[in-house]
Order: C-alpha cells, then structure tokens, then sequence
C-alpha cells in the first residue's frame, strides 16, 4: 500500500476506536473490544507504520486537547506510549511533540496531570537513550539479571474453581503456558539487544546480520553482550547532561564487536524490523487455600531456587506463624521455661574450667557445645515495626527514619529495603472473587503488621477481568436475592463507568472469555485465544497504572446462642440479610401467630450515623419490621462518595382499615458509613457477604458494619495510647497514617470527573 493509503487506514481505525467510547457500538458486534488489539497487530505487522501511527495519535491528542473532549485523552495517550515502546525507532522531533503534549496535561486535573507526568518522565529518557523504555520492561518481565536495574515483575492470574466452569480455567492454563513457550531467557536478551541497536542506530544497523550473529553465539556471549548494551543504555538514560553522539558511539561499538566478521544481510540498511514485545511471565492459580495469595508471594520473594534445600523455605514460611501454630495445636503445647543466662555468649569468655571440660571432638559434639537453647526470644527493634508503618503510608511527605545516635552526633538516615519486586494480581471472575481478595488483603495487612515481611520488599498491584458464566450460582442466588447475573459485576461496572478504556478493553472479556473457551479445538481458535487473551492481559498490566480505591468493611456479627463466640468478617461489596425459616414446632406456632398480628418479617432496632451534605454526622435510632435488608458498598453513580453504604431495608408497614389488618412492604432506603442492627424479639436471621453463598451465617441476632480499619493503625493507635491521655485524637505518627483499608483496583485511568 502506498503511504497516503496506509495513513488513511490507520486514520480510519483511531476515529472508529474514539467512536466507540463515544458509546457507538461497532458495526460487527464480535468486533468490541478488539479494535485496539487489531490497531496494534496491524502495525505489528509493518513496523515501518510505528512512526505513521504515533503522528497521527499525536494529532488527534492535539485536537481533543483543543476541542475540550477530555475523555479522547488518556485513550489516546496509552494507545500511543504502546506503540512508541514497541516501535524500533521514532525519530527524535516525534519523541519531542509527544514529550510537549504530556507536559501540557499538568495543568489539568488529576488523573490527567497524573499520567501526564509520568509519561512525561519516561519520555525524557527515551529521547536521551532510544530503546530504554522497551529494555526495562523486557528485564522486569522477563526477571533477567542486571545490576543497573535489578527489578522484577510477576503476573499472578487467580481464579475461583468453584465460580467458574472447568473449561474456562484449562483453557485459561494452556493459553498462559503456550504463552511462555517461545520466551527463553537467550531469545529475551537477543531481542533487548537488537531493539536497542535499531532504536539507537536508525538506518545504520542491519538487522539481519544481527540476528544471525546472535544466534550463533553461546550463551555467555550473548548474555556479556546484553548486558554491555544495558549498561550503555541505563547509564545514558540516568545521567543529568548526557550527550546522544557518545551514547550512539558506545552503541556502535558494540554493533560492531558483536557482527565481527558476519556477512551482511539480506535485508537491506534503512529497512526496520519489527522485534517482538514478549509477553509478562504469567501463572495461573486456582484459589483454593485462603493463604494461598500469601504463599505465592512469599515464593515470588524467595523462590525454591535461592534455598539450598526445599524444607529450608517451608520453614522459614513455618516461623511466620510458629507462635500462633503453637497456640492453637494442643498436641504441640509444652511447658516454657526461661532460662537467664549469666555469661556474655561469646565463647572466649567462657570459664576456664568450663574450656577444660570440653575436649575437642567430633563435628556433632562441637554443633552441640555451641547451641545456646531456652533462651527467650529478642522483640523486634522498633525500627522495624516504624519502617513498615512509613511504607505503608506510602506518602511522600513522611520523613525518613533516623538511628538513634548519641548527642552531638549528626543522625544518618536508615537505608530503607528497595522495593525490587512488583506482583501483579489478576483477579478473574466476579465480585465473589473480589470479596475473598478483601479477606485475604486484610488477613495480609494483619500478618504484616505482626510480623514485616513483604511490605518493605514487594510492591502489590490488584487488577480485575470480570467473567460471568452461563449459569450463576442458585445458592447464592436463593441466600442472597440480588445477586442476579448483572449484579454480580458490580465492581467492574462501576470500574467501567469510571473509566471508558476499561469498559471497552476489560468489561468486554465478561462474556468473551467464556464463549473462546468453549469453541471446538481448531486451529483458528488457537490464533485467536492465545494471541487476543494473553495480549489484552499484558496490556492491561502494562498500562494499568491509575488505582481506584476501594474501602472494604468490617462485620461483627452475634450469634442467638450465647456460648458461640462473635464471628468477624470483612466485605467489598455487599451485605444482605434474610428471614430464617423457623426450626422447632414452638417456634413455628409463635411465629405465624406473630405474622398474622404484625405482619411478616422480624421486629429489629436499627442504628446508624446519617451522612449530611455538610459530612456531619448525626446518630439515629429506629425500630421496624422488615423481611431483610441490603447494604451495598459500591455505588450506582460513579460520582458518588466510594467510602458510603447505601442500606435498602424492606419495611413492612401495618395499616388498620375496615376490611381488616393489611400489610405492606416500603423500600426504607439510607446512607450511612457505620451501621448496627439487632433482631428485638431474638428471632435470629442469615446473614450473607459478598453474593457468595459459602460466606452465609445462620442463626444471627445482631450485626455491627463499620469501615474495616488498617491492621498498622489500629498497632500505632494501641500504642499511642499507652502514653497519651488523648483517646479519640489521633496523636504522633498516628495523624499521618491510613486509617483505614482500602483495595486499590487498577484501571487505565483511574476515576475521571
């Protein structure tokens, strides 16, 4: 095709990708959600269209920044960044317009100003050492080693087995594997190496003769020359001044050395190839353990692989909880003695007499003379317990902790551990899964703050695929009543309202991934699965950077018989309660005389504090009957206030006329951030969180729902208040911290007022 064809067409594709955030739909409906991927498989294709295409999205950036369409920008400017970092070379006054434009998005509010900056930032390096951008995401990815930039990610997909079919999770688990076949470490480092020359270079690397030189290479020499371009790269791109001539100098040194004596190629100079973007190693895990999450992210952190022998981690993951396993095992409980040692530990100290007494001998016995055994425990230092409070403020106007040093001494500040490590959890299903995403985060945080052991090490990233089944599930359908199938997506609706990337990339998975998985083997099928799933997974874990947070709450829920301890429980979305039908005869006589007195439903005393428009808060109390009631957290409108709780009581309202009693059932709707509801007449209710039916309690009398508190305030709070007289105020580092626990879900561009 000629030129002015090529830019027409993929002129045509931008304007008919921009008309469907617009809300016009696609004239094939099998085409939505697909028009991004086909725009960058095109290009894929030709990388010589890279640089056609990123002027043309610059131009449309330009003119919705002039024409005020504001939901065009963020868009438009992901679609751009993905094929600026896969293209092999973009000139620099290209690099620079697109630098320009993200400078001009800090004006604008967040989360514009938001991803303006950082792409601006990333930017910057581009232009300075061509390529930087691709070989950092290809040495995180990819976990190559680097001492320059020794950062590592990690996709983590999870899925409930008893939420979705069991095609749908195989299907999932050949797509994620056949993903990674191809991607060798050896093929990785070629691929870094080959960008870099094409990206730095320009019309003076010849590509051909490149690959065929490395090919032939051992692995030593191909790993030696990777990272010399690593170093060349990462040194240009972090220096202050640095001058482009001398980073393209060291570039072609190394082109050089690397070809040797190779023949040229077949292709000719000034001709770009297209060097594949490898996909994110990817794992996918059936959710079957609650602690699941917490293994695997331990094993990310310290893989197999560091240990000298398996049972060495098990048991380092054993100390985690040793004190609480040793508590709750009967079998394991001993008695405790403390033994005060009178000597300093070091052996030279040891008493003469004592040294003579010991002759030496064997390995074992000099193994046992120096076990010190009984002692009691060392508390870990406060330093500890205050880095993992500052990192999980995780706010940049928090000062940097400081040894304590004798007076006069100028303080230094601590070192504090780099977060080298990011997971990236996916989590596919619907709002089931969300909900044991909320237990397993809070029992996270609760871990952490007894024990710091990720926090300082790993950076969490949460991202969400919904996916609904034909069929969903009657159970929790019959203990939850508005858990019908639209409903059980309430997160990513609310995701998608808030965001239109992400309703047209990530909302349009809810039924396709179903429909992939069930069409008959073929090899047409196998193109379209393991190149689109696999492709709109990376790309949103890639491009996904903006959190929406999410509160989650707390639940206390008290039983009818007085001997069963309360029960505490967290939940993301929604709380629905029922009627329980009645068990002995006695209670079922009661219970229809009382129905035909007053009516259906239980008599219940509800307290709660009423949100005002002026964020005041007024305490209320009321009684009423009711047949149950629904609080849900998440709401209708995206412009409405995420931390609020939009309860919907069923009402039954008695009225006396002349043809007798009659009842009648209102909808008693309120808005409240905490909320306490007991059953007067000690008749006892269901309770079910979240729409899932395996997290339903029966036998309830009362409930108290508040928001859910952050397990490291709630420490700090504790003891803060063991030397302060001020209860209710938040003094100290307390002011400073989150109060409470919030689960950031990724999404493109965040919330967009």
């Amino acid at each position: 095709m000629e030129s002015a064809e090529v830019e027409s067409d993929i002129l045509r594709r931008v304007r008919t990708l921009l008309r469907e955030l617009d809300g016009h739909r696609p004239a094939f409906q099998c085409d939505r959600g697909m028009l991004r991927w086909t725009l960058h498989k095109k290009i894929d294709q030709n990388p010589s269209n890279n640089s056609i295409l990123v002027g043309i999205l610059v131009k449309e950036l330009e003119r919705a920044e002039r024409s005020d369409y504001r939901h065009y920008i963020i868009p438009l400017l992901h679609t751009l960044m993905y094929a600026l970092i896969k293209a092999p070379c973009i000139s620099k006054d290209l690099c620079s317009r697109v630098y320009d434009f993200c400078k001009k998005l800090l004006t604008l509010p967040k989360p514009f100003c938001t991803i303006g900056l950082d792409y601006a930032v990333r930017l910057k390096m581009e232009r300075t050492a061509p390529g930087m951008l691709y070989q950092r995401m290809v040495i995180t990815e990819q976990s190559l080693k680097s001492d320059l930039y020794p950062y590592q990610e990690k996709v983590f997909i999870f899925a409930d087995p008893e939420l979705l079919s069991e095609a749908i999770c195989n299907a999932l688990v050949t797509d994620t594997e056949a993903a990674q076949v191809s991607q060798s470490p050896r093929a990785c480092m070629s691929y870094v190496i080959i960008h870099a020359m094409q990206a730095g270079l320009g019309e003076g690397c010849d590509t051909s003769a490149l690959k065929r030189s490395l090919q032939d290479m051992p692995m030593s020499d191909v790993e030696h020359w990777f990272q010399q371009v690593v170093v060349a790269v990462e040194c240009t791109g972090n220096e202050a001044n640095a001058d482009r001539s001398q980073h393209t100098a060291r570039l072609e040194e190394i082109y050089c050395a690397v070809l040797g004596s190779v023949p040229a190629g077949d292709t000719p100079l000034g001709e770009l190839q297209g060097i594949p973007l490898p996909n994110p190693i990817i794992s996918f895990h059936l959710w079957r353990e609650d602690d699941q999450l917490w293994k695997e992210l331990v094993l990310f952190i310290r893989p197999l692989s560091q240990s000298c022998e398996p049972d060495l981690l098990s048991q380092d993951l054993d100390n985690f909880e040793i004190q609480d396993i040793i508590s709750d095992c009967e079998c394991c409980k001993q008695t405790r003695f403390s033994m005060l040692s009178t000597d300093s530990g070091i052996e030279r100290d040891l008493p003469a007499a004592a040294e003579e007494s010991v002759a030496p001998c064997s390995s074992e016995t000099e193994q046992s003379r120096l076990q010190r055994k009984g002692g009691i425990k060392k508390k870990p230092s406060p330093l500890e317990s205050v880095a993992f409070l500052q990192a999980g403020c995780n706010s940049p106007g928090v000062k940097q902790v400081m040894k304590p040093q004798r007076p006069g001494i100028t303080p230094e500040p601590v070192a504090p551990l780099q977060r080298l490590h990011t997971a990236r959890i996916v989590l596919l299903g619907d709002d089931r899964i969300l909900g044991r995403l909320a237990q397993a985060y809070h029992s996270l945080r609760k871990r952490e703050t007894r024990r710091v052991f990720l926090t300082p090490r790993l950076n969490l990233q949460f991202y969400h695929i919904p996916v609904v089944t034909g069929q969903p599930n009657t159970l929790a359908a019959a203990n939850c009543p508005a858990a019908g199938r639209e409903e059980l997506c309430e997160v990513a609706g609310y995701l998608g309202r808030a965001d239109p990337w992400y309703e047209s990339n990530i909302n349009t998975l809810c039924h396709m991934i179903p429909k992939l998985a069930t069409m008959p083997s073929s090899p047409s099928k196998h193109l379209v699965t393991d190149l689109f799933l696999t492709d709109v997974i990376a790309y949103y874990v890639r491009m996904g950077i903006q959190p929406v947070c999410f509160q989650v709450y707390a639940a206390k829920i008290f039983f009818s018989d007085p001997a069963q301890e309360p029960a505490e429980d967290v939940f993301l979305t929604e709380l629905c309660t029922s009627m329980q039908e009645s068990i002995s005869h006695r209670e079922l006589a009661m219970s229809k005389k009382k129905v035909a007195l007053d009516g259906p439903g239980i008599d219940l005393t509800v307290m709660y504090r009423k949100v005002m428009v002026s964020d005041r808060m007024k305490e209320v109390a009321m009684s009423l009957r009711s047949t149950g009631l629904v609080m849900k957290a998440i709401p209708a409108d995206e412009a409405e206030d995420l931390v609020c709780l939009n309860v919907n009581i069923t009402e039954i309202i008695k009225s006396n006329n002349l043809s007798g009693r009659s009842f009648s059932a209102v909808a008693n709707r309120l808005k409240t951030h905490s909320i306490k509801i007991r059953s007067t007449e000690q008749r006892p209710f269901t309770l079910c969180l979240d729409k899932d039916s395996r997290r339903a309690y029966r036998n309830v009398i009362s409930v108290e729902v508040s928001p859910c508190l952050e397990p490291s305030y709630c420490l700090q709070k504790t003891r803060t208040m063991k030397f302060s007289s001020h209860e209710a105020e938040d003094v100290g580092l307390v002011k400073y911290m989150p109060k409470s626990l919030l689960l950031p879900i990724n999404t493109f561009a965040g919330v967009i007022q």
